[in-house]
């Protein structure tokens, strides 16, 4: 087919859309009206037509089926897409405009080396084509990496395969993931779970009270440990285990390095808190009056959504002041010069920095972000990412896990637990929540994501340090020897955020002394 740039007026577009049974809200109709690239706009329009059925498109139905329009953008020659950003932005639609096709990046080749950094995680090609049996692929990594870690817990005993379940009643354990969950008239908790062998209903009593209230914490596609009897039509829980792990100790590096760790900084905002992250950035060259302490910081982390993005919520066009990413970018590296330069600054993405949504999340686009790329101090990484700092002189290092925490509101509204605190207001509770289930993302529904061979979500090896952003709120914590970190945010409250009865924390920034232990909040509001 042939991809024209075509005016077409209002009338010869509505004409269009009758003629195929569907009708335009005033509003998209005017929009789209705008747009030269008429054959893009049908194709698009034709294939939301077909695939929902729906006979009158308005902004709001977009809104709610942005990703399959996502889709659609995505399969037209890239120079189309390109022509159409203007286009998300006044629908209020997060559409990724630029994929080089399905194959990842080269990103990790693109790391700069740095004393006292090492970037752990690997990049996975993706593949030519993402299909059903991608998915499969990856579930069954999934499974069985979380079923290794699961197996050596020494209460796991008389484990079998559901397909070795005898139609007798006996005792044992079973590992698998939860594909359905519900409770029964009589109040018992119901699971269909399964593992590469088959499926069984498990069944968890109110008079268990333990277990009980540990299984009404579990999300869909968990994969947990059970232990109990039951033949192959019902399988009674005892005890239920999680994959979760510890540290046996919490280390001290040998020398008295700091690392401090930002995130959410959103540059391009109007809303931006330029004089206050001005002020930090004194504050690490040392030029604030009582701060010897800052000379110390060696490394600094940002955790995504370093600038602001374009089209990422509805009418986001009024809250910028930079309303092109590429200048975004440019904006915040010349924020990120002035930092002395024996800072090592490690920057991974959020949702809102122009990569696509589905997680693992790749390194910053070079067309837009090259401006990072050529501060010689700076690392670009991956979301989620393993780093190691601080190794040498006969110490491992600390390993941190970075991840922005896209899921993390999934969660906030749907264990229950969770949903009684708040839990957006209190971030490191999420992030204990999915430790204990060492995956970043264990139900489907709560992002998007690639289907590697491999689950990279997957929390394989407990990190010393795990720090998040997203949630804009500060939290410092432990668990299980893990120290946990969520950041606060440089941006202040935007109506699109106030919806959400989010309470934001305001340029606040943790930092962790290597060798005491010893973690400082400062606040720069």
């Amino acid at each position: 087919m042939w991809w024209g740039v075509i005016k077409m007026d209002t009338k010869e577009l509505l004409r269009f859309c009758i003629e195929r049974g569907f009708l335009l809200e005033p509003e998209v109709l005017n929009i789209l009206s705008e747009t030269e690239d008429k054959e893009s706009i049908k194709f698009i329009l034709e294939k939301l037509k077909s695939q929902t059925q729906e006979r009158i498109i308005t902004k709001t139905f977009l809104e709610q089926n942005a990703e399959k329009v996502s889709e659609f953008f995505l399969s037209l020659p890239k120079e189309n897409q390109m022509g159409l950003e203007k286009l998300k932005i006044k629908l209020g639609i997060q559409i990724e405009i630029y994929k080089e096709s399905l194959t990842e990046s080269k990103g990790i080749n693109l790391v700069k080396n740095s004393s006292g950094v090492k970037v752990l995680s690997e990049s996975k090609p993706i593949g030519e084509k993402i299909n059903v049996a991608s998915f499969v692929k990856n579930l069954k990594s999934r499974f069985n990496l979380l079923k290794n870690i699961l197996q050596e817990r020494p209460e796991m005993e008389n484990l079998v395969s559901i397909n070795k379940i005898s139609r007798n009643s006996q005792k044992s354990s079973i590992i698998g993931s939860i594909s359905d969950k519900r409770t029964t008239k009589n109040g018992n908790i119901l699971f269909e779970v399964e593992d590469l062998t088959g499926t069984i209903k498990v069944l968890i009593s109110p008079n268990k009270k333990e277990s009980y209230e540990l299984a009404e914490e579990l999300p869909l596609d968990s994969v947990v440990g059970f232990s109990g009897s039951g033949s192959s039509d019902f399988f009674f829980v005892n005890n239920i285990f999680l994959p979760e792990g510890h540290l046996s100790e919490k280390k001290n590096a040998p020398f008295e390095d700091c690392v401090a760790f930002v995130g959410d900084i959103h540059y391009g905002s109007r809303f931006f808190f330029e004089k206050n992250f001005l002020k930090f950035v004194d504050y690490l060259n040392g030029n604030l009056p009582n701060t010897p302490e800052s000379k110390k910081i060696k490394y600094l982390f940002l955790v995504g959504d370093v600038v602001t993005g374009v089209g990422n919520y509805p009418l986001q066009e009024k809250d910028l002041v930079v309303v092109d990413l590429e200048e975004q970018f440019i904006g915040l590296s010349n924020l990120l010069k002035k930092i002395r330069k024996d800072i090592t600054i490690i920057i991974s993405p959020g949702n809102h920095d122009g990569v696509r949504l589905m997680e693992p999340q790749p390194i910053f686009d070079k067309k837009y972000a090259w401006a990072l790329y050529d501060i010689d101090n700076v690392i670009l990484t991956e979301n989620p990412c393993y780093i190691n700092i601080g190794s040498g002189n006969n110490f491992s290092g600390f390993n941190v896990l970075t991840y922005h925490g896209f899921s993390y509101t999934y969660y906030a509204n749907s264990v229950p637990s969770l949903m009684k605190i708040r839990a957006m207001n209190n971030p490191d509770s999420i992030m204990k929540y999915l430790l204990k289930l060492r995956h970043l993302a264990p139900t489907h529904a709560s992002n998007q994501r690639v289907p590697h061979d491999e689950d990279m979500l997957v929390i394989k090896k407990i990190p010393d340090i795990f720090v998040s952003g997203h949630t804009h709120k500060s939290a410092v914590s432990y668990y299980n020897n893990v120290l946990i970190i969520s950041t606060s945010c440089w941006e202040d409250l935007t109506e699109y955020q106030e919806k959400f009865g989010n309470e934001p924390d305001h340029c606040k920034v943790p930092i962790f002394n290597l060798k005491t232990r010893e973690v400082k909040i400062l606040d720069f509001e």
